[in-house]
């Protein structure tokens, strides 16, 4: 539920922003199709960048998937969004997103979507996301979408060959519900 006394509102994700694409909660006993999807290829981006089948489905049936969404067109499933740490006041995310639907808009709404949804359905002011510096979709999708860089973290990001620098991300709930985004005050 909105947070007691907010008027929870969509200024930034109308409906029909998730017209083409729909969000399905991932359920326990999808964990084979989990493990598959997470290992069909390598996710570059990301620390963990080609997952073991078994540790997979090991975490999903344990619940770490239980905050988990399908996301999918009419063409199938384009990625995987998993909400993290919903119940300690600043919830991150996990996006993956399959390499043949890259640069269609598919990490945009869906960070539109995930937005909406936490700040609709959990009592939480603020979502936060990191990414690596060199992750430069994924940087424009933060920029286009509201979120504010807060932090960047020099060699942070452990690598298969380098440490990468680490850039931090965050919505504001007051900025979701006015539809603005409050600049950080790097002189402070």
């Amino acid at each position: 539920m909105p947070t007691a006394g907010r008027k929870a509102r969509l200024l930034s994700v109308p409906a029909a922003s998730f017209a083409a694409m729909e969000f399905t909660q991932v359920q326990r006993h999808e964990a084979d199709a989990v493990a598959a999807f997470m290992t069909a290829e390598e996710w570059p981006f990301h620390t963990e960048r080609r997952p073991n089948a078994a540790t997979v489905r090991d975490r999903a049936a344990a619940g770490a998937y239980d905050d988990a969404f399908w996301i999918a067109d009419n063409t199938g499933r384009l990625g995987l969004l998993r909400l993290l740490d919903l119940d300690d006041g600043t919830p991150l995310f996990d996006l993956r997103v399959r390499s043949s639907a890259r640069g269609r808009g598919v990490g945009t709404t869906a960070v539109r979507w995930l937005t909406a949804h936490v700040f609709t359905n959990h009592a939480t002011d603020r979502i936060e996301g990191t990414t690596r510096q060199d992750n430069h979709a994924m940087r424009l999708v933060f920029a286009k979408t509201g979120w504010v860089k807060e932090a960047h973290y020099r060699d942070a990001w452990p690598g298969p060959d380098t440490l990468r620098d680490s850039v931090g991300y965050a919505i504001l709930r007051r900025d979701w519900e006015s539809g603005t985004s409050t600049p950080v005050d790097w002189s402070a």
